[in-house]
């Protein structure tokens, strides 16, 4: 598995491009390096290196995850977060402690809200009873990535959505100041409103939201 880590890694790193990399960095807040490879270039230089040497599969899988996802360029976090979305079905009870720990480490908006909405919430569809548990946790945490993530992991649910502690949670995070909160519950709501809109809009008009929580969660409202 090392060498497979070793010519993914050198294989990306053979396309990198120091221009479009610092206009990425930026971008990010120099939050990361970057190689400045942009998504439809990573995508298809991923595809190509899979059909070539294949996917791992199972254990050999995460391990490659993680080995990416200790790279310091913020491509590799990107492909590692691809392999585990492949991984999907076959993760076990105990992978939520994984995807947890990811949300924690190299935060920003990009990894976070694809770990929440894409693997997290892929996760407890599969173990449902593993929510209370840890979404309890997370929203209380002093991580503000981490309450985000609890606001933010059933954007995909539709009407599977727990509505109530969607509201519970916002209700306890609500007079945040911090903006990726803010945008978070607005845009949590926003999305169930596509499911329910006059829950949302009850919700809305009886509840003291931020500005910007609120505008996001009318946008298409009216």
């Amino acid at each position: 598995m090392s060498d497979y880590i070793s010519e993914l890694e050198a294989w990306l790193r053979g396309h990198a491009d120091r221009e479009k990399a610092e206009a990425m960095e930026a971008y990010m807040r120099n939050q990361f390096p970057f190689l400045g490879i942009k998504k439809p270039e990573r995508e298809r230089l991923l595809k190509e290196f899979w059909k070539k040497r294949g996917l791992p599969k199972g254990e050999e899988l995460l391990h490659a995850a993680e080995r990416l996802w200790e790279l310091p360029e913020r491509e590799f976090h990107y492909a590692a977060m691809g392999l585990m979305e492949k991984y999907g079905k076959a993760a076990e009870r105990s992978h939520i402690d994984r995807l947890e720990r990811w949300v924690t480490a190299h935060s920003w908006w990009d990894t976070v809200d694809f770990i929440a909405d894409h693997l997290i919430g892929g996760h407890f569809k599969r173990y449902p009873d593993l929510v209370p548990a840890y979404t309890g946790l997370w929203i209380e945490s002093d991580n503000m990535w981490l309450r985000r993530t609890a606001l933010l992991f059933q954007l995909k649910y539709k009407d599977k959505t727990d509505a109530a502690r969607l509201f519970d949670f916002i209700g306890r995070t609500k007079d945040e100041s911090e903006f990726f909160i803010r945008k978070a519950i607005g845009w949590a709501l926003r999305e169930y409103a596509k499911t329910d809109a006059a829950a949302v809009l009850r919700f809305v008009e009886a509840t003291e939201l931020s500005a910007l929580s609120r505008k996001e969660a009318l946008k298409h409202l009216g």
